[in-house]
C-alpha cells in the first residue's frame, strides 16, 4: 500500500469520524517506512523523505495526519509509555525473567486507551529499533516539519500532553525517592540516615515543579520554575550512587543492590529528559529532545520481552565486581622480576607433583565397575579435594591463570586505554608468568606420575595401565585422530568458568560479611576458641572465592565426561597437566616401547591441548570483563604490531626475566622511582 492511499484512508476516516483514533492507519504507515533489511538506513531515509514530499505536495493530507496523530496520542494515556518503558520492573531478576518467557508464548493483554500498549503494536518488529535509532535527526526533524505540528490546533493538545508529561515527572520522581529510602540501599551508604537525603528533597522540589507548571499552563502571565535546582539534586544522588558502586568494588554487590541501582539510574535519566523537554524554549531543541526521548523508547519496547537483554542490563554491574575481583587475584598470577618468577616455579612444581597423584587416583578409580554415577561422583571429589588442596598449599596451577590474567589485562584496557606501550609490558609479564607455570606443572606432574608407575610395577607385578589402556590414554592425546582438541576446549569453558565462580564467592564473603557472621555462632567458639575461630574465619574470607572455584571446577571436570556416556554424545574433558601425567602412565605401560615418533607426537597433542585450554578460558574471560566494563578496544592491530616490536628486540624477556640491578648499580631516576 502506497503513502497516498493510507493518507487519503486517514482523511476520509476523519471526515466520517472527527474523533477517529484507530491506529491501523498509522501501523500500515510504519510499515511502508519500514525498510525490508533493518540495517538499510539508505532505504528508511528515502521512504522517510518520499512521504515528506507527499505530505508537502498535499496540504489536505498534512492537516489530516497531523489531526488523526494527535488524536491517536491525546485521548489516551501517555504516563505509562513514559515511566514503564525502558525502566527495569521492581519484581526479582527471576520474576522478571519468568515473565519475560511467558509473555513469549502468551502475550499481555493490550489494553487500548494506553500509549505504551499501541506503541508496541505500531513498532511490532523486533528489529524496529535497529532502523529507528539509524536514521539521523535531521531526517526524523524533517518528517516533523512535513506534518506540521506548530499550528493552532496542536497547540490545543500541547496542554493535555504537557499535564501527562508532569504526571510522569511525578511518578518518576516517587519512585526515585522510594528506592532511596530501600533498607539495602541505606545498608551501603549510611550517611543517608545521617544527612537531608537528596532522594527526598527532589520530591519536594518536583512537586512544587509541577504545581508552578500547571499554574502557568492555565494562566501564562505568572512565573513559573525552572529545574536548575532539581538538577542540583539530582546530580547529588548521582554521587550518592557512584559511592556506593565504589563501596561495593570492596564490600561486594549483590544481584538486588544491582537492580535497585538499575532502576534508580534509569528513573533518573527519564527524569532528566522530560525535565528538558519541558523546560526547553526553543522549538528545535524541543524536537532534538522528543527524538532522542522517541528512539530511547522504541529500542526498549522492542526489547520489552528479550531475556539476553534483561540479562545483561541486570548482571552487568554484578559482572564487573565478579571480574574485578578476578582481576585483583590475577595480580598474584602476574611476576615482575626474577625471585617471582623462581617462586611462580616452585609455586607451579608444587602443583604438578599433586597432580601426579591425582592422575594415579582417577586411573585406580577408572577400573572399578560402577555405573557413569559413581564414576561421576569418585572423580569430582578426586579433581576438587585435589585443586583445593593445591590451593591450600598455595602452589599454582598454570591453567587456572588466564580466568585472571584476562580481567586484570581488561581493567589496564579500561583505565589506560592510551597507554599501549604500558599494557604490552603488563602482557608480556603475563605470558612470561603462564609459561613457567606451564613448564613447572608438566616439569613434576610426568617425573611424578612415571616414578609412581614404576613403583606400582615393583609393588604388585604389574602395570598401572594395561597396555590396551596406555594405547587409549596415546590415543586420546591425538590433535588430529581423536577429539583432543574439542575436549580441551570444553575444559577451557571449565576454567574460564571455575574463574567466574571464584569471583562470585569473593563478592559473596565480602557482600554478607560471611567472616563476622560465621563469628556470630556459638559453637565454632566453643570448639575453636576465639584466637583460632578469628584466624579461621579470616582464611574463609579471604579465600573462600578460590576455594570454591576449585570446588565446582572439579565437579565439572568429573562429571562432564560421565554425562558424555550417559547421554551417549562424545562429550569429555582434556587437561594439559592430567594429560602430561598419562602420557607418563602409558610410557611406562608400554615399557618404553613406542617410536620416538609417536612420543614426539604425544607431546605436540599435550602442548596443542594447553594452548586450547589456555586459549579458550583466557579469550571467554577477556570477552566478559571487556563487555562488563562497556569497553570495546579498537586498537587491536596496533597492540599486536608492539608486541611483535616488543618479541624481536627482546624475545627472551617473553619466556624468562631480567636480571635484578642492586639498588647501587641502578641509576638514580630508577632508585626515585622505586622509592
Amino acid at each position: 500500500m502506497s503513502f497516498d492511499m493510507i493518507l487519503a484512508d486517514i482523511k476520509s476516516s476523519l471526515a466520517l469520524t472527527p474523533a477517529y483514533n484507530d491506529i491501523s492507519p498509522l501501523r500500515r504507515l510504519v510499515a511502508q517506512i519500514r525498510p525490508r533489511q533493518a540495517t538499510d538506513k539508505q532505504r528508511a531515509t528515502d521512504n522517510i523523505r518520499a512521504l515528506c514530499f507527499v505530505l508537502r505536495q498535499h496540504p489536505a493530507w498534512r492537516k489530516a495526519l497531523r489531526e488523526y496523530v494527535l488524536q491517536v496520542i491525546s485521548t489516551r494515556t501517555l504516563v505509562h509509555l513514559l515511566t514503564d518503558t525502558g525502566i527495569t520492573l521492581n519484581n526479582g531478576f527471576w520474576g522478571a525473567a519468568w515473565q519475560r518467557l511467558i509473555n513469549k508464548f502468551l502475550p499481555p493483554l493490550v489494553n487500548n486507551d494506553y500509549v505504551k500498549d499501541i506503541f508496541g503494536q505500531i513498532f511490532d518488529h523486533p528489529s524496529d529499533h535497529i532502523w529507528v535509532n539509524e536514521l539521523d535527526e535531521n531526517t526524523w526533524q524533517d518528517l516533523i516539519d512535513s506534518i506540521g505540528f506548530r499550528t493552532s490546533k496542536a497547540r490545543q493538545a500541547h496542554a493535555a500532553l504537557t499535564n501527562e508529561i508532569l504526571s510522569a515527572v511525578q511518578v518518576l520522581s516517587y519512585r526515585i525517592t522510594n528506592i532511596g529510602l530501600e533498607a539495602e540501599l541505606v545498608r551501603n551508604y549510611p550517611e543517608i540516615e545521617r544527612f537531608e537525603s537528596p532522594f527526598l528533597r527532589q520530591n519536594d522540589e518536583i512537586n512544587n515543579y509541577v504545581i508552578s507548571y500547571r499554574t502557568w499552563l492555565n494562566d501564562c502571565t505568572t512565573a513559573r520554575e525552572d529545574n536548575k535546582h532539581i538538577e542540583v539534586l539530582l546530580s547529588q544522588c548521582d554521587d550518592i550512587v557512584n559511592r556506593i558502586r565504589k563501596t561495593a568494588a570492596v564490600a561486594g554487590v549483590s544481584v538486588s543492590l544491582t537492580r535497585l541501582l538499575l532502576r534508580l539510574t534509569q528513573s533518573m535519566h527519564r527524569l532528566r529528559s522530560l525535565l528538558d523537554l519541558l523546560d526547553s524554549t526553543d522549538a528545535n531543541e524541543v524536537s532534538s529532545i522528543a527524538i532522542r526521548l522517541f528512539k530511547e523508547l522504541v529500542s526498549a519496547d522492542n526489547k520489552r520481552h528479550s531475556l539476553t537483554d534483561l540479562m545483561q542490563t541486570n548482571t552487568e554491574l554484578l559482572s564487573l565486581q565478579v571480574t574485578e575481583r578476578a582481576g585483583k587475584s590475577g595480580e598474584h598470577y602476574v611476576t615482575n622480576n626474577r625471585s617471582e618468577w623462581m617462586a611462580m616455579l616452585r609455586s607451579a612444581l608444587g602443583a604438578g607433583f599433586i597432580v601426579g597423584f591425582m592422575a594415579t587416583i582417577k586411573i585406580l578409580f577408572s577400573k572399578l565397575a560402577l555405573a557413569p554415577f559413581g564414576y561421576a561422583v569418585l572423580y569430582s571429589l578426586n579433581y576438587s579435594t585435589g585443586f583445593m588442596l593445591v590451593h591450600v598449599l598455595h602452589f599454582t596451577i598454570a591453567t587456572k591463570q588466564p580466568a585472571m590474567t584476562a580481567a586484570l589485562i581488561a581493567r589496564a584496557i579500561d583505565e589506560g586505554k592510551q597507554k599501549l606501550d604500558e599494557l604490552v609490558e603488563l602482557i608480556v609479564r603475563v605470558f612470561r608468568s603462564q609459561f613457567i607455570a606451564i613448564i613447572g606443572n608438566i616439569g613434576l606432574a610426568i617425573p611424578t606420575a612415571y616414578v609412581i608407575a614404576w613403583v606400582w610395577l615393583w609393588m604388585t607385578g604389574s602395570h598401572l595401565v594395561t597396555p590396551e589402556k596406555a594405547e587409549h590414554l596415546l590415543h586420546d592425546l591425538d590433535p588430529l585422530n581423536s577429539l583432543a582438541l574439542p575436549h580441551a576446549a570444553i575444559a577451557g569453558v571449565c576454567l574460564f568458568l571455575s574463574g567466574l565462580i571464584s569471583g562470585y564467592y569473593d563478592n559473596k564473603a565480602s557482600y554478607g560479611h560471611i567472616p563476622a557472621r560465621l563469628r556470630q555462632l556459638a559453637w565454632p567458639r566453643k570448639i575453636f576458641g576465639e584466637e583460632r575461630l578469628h584466624r579461621i574465619t579470616d582464611y574463609i574470607g579471604d579465600n573462600l572465592g578460590a576455594l570454591a572455584g576449585n570446588f565446582f571446577f572439579g565437579i565439572m571436570l568429573g562429571t562432564i565426561g560421565q554425562l558424555g556416556v550417559f547421554f551417549g554424545l562424545p562429550v569429555d574433558i582434556r587437561h594439559i597437566t592430567f594429560s602430561s601425567a598419562n602420557f607418563a602412565f602409558a610410557l611406562v605401560g608400554l615399557d618404553h616401547h613406542i617410536s620416538w615418533q609417536l612420543a614426539l607426537y604425544s607431546l605436540l597433542g599435550i602442548l596443542l591441548i594447553g594452548i586450547v585450554n589456555l586459549g579458550v578460558s583466557f579469550s571467554l574471560a577477556m570477552l566478559v570483563a571487556l563487555r562488563s566494563r562497556r569497553v570495546s578496544f579498537g586498537r587491536g592491530s596496533t597492540l599486536v604490531h608492539l608486541l611483535w616490536r616488543r618479541f624481536r628486540s627482546g624475545g627472551r624477556d617473553f619466556f624468562f626475566p631480567g636480571k635484578e640491578q642492586h639498588p647501587e648499580n641502578q641509576a638514580p631516576e630508577q632508585r626515585d622511582q622505586q622509592h
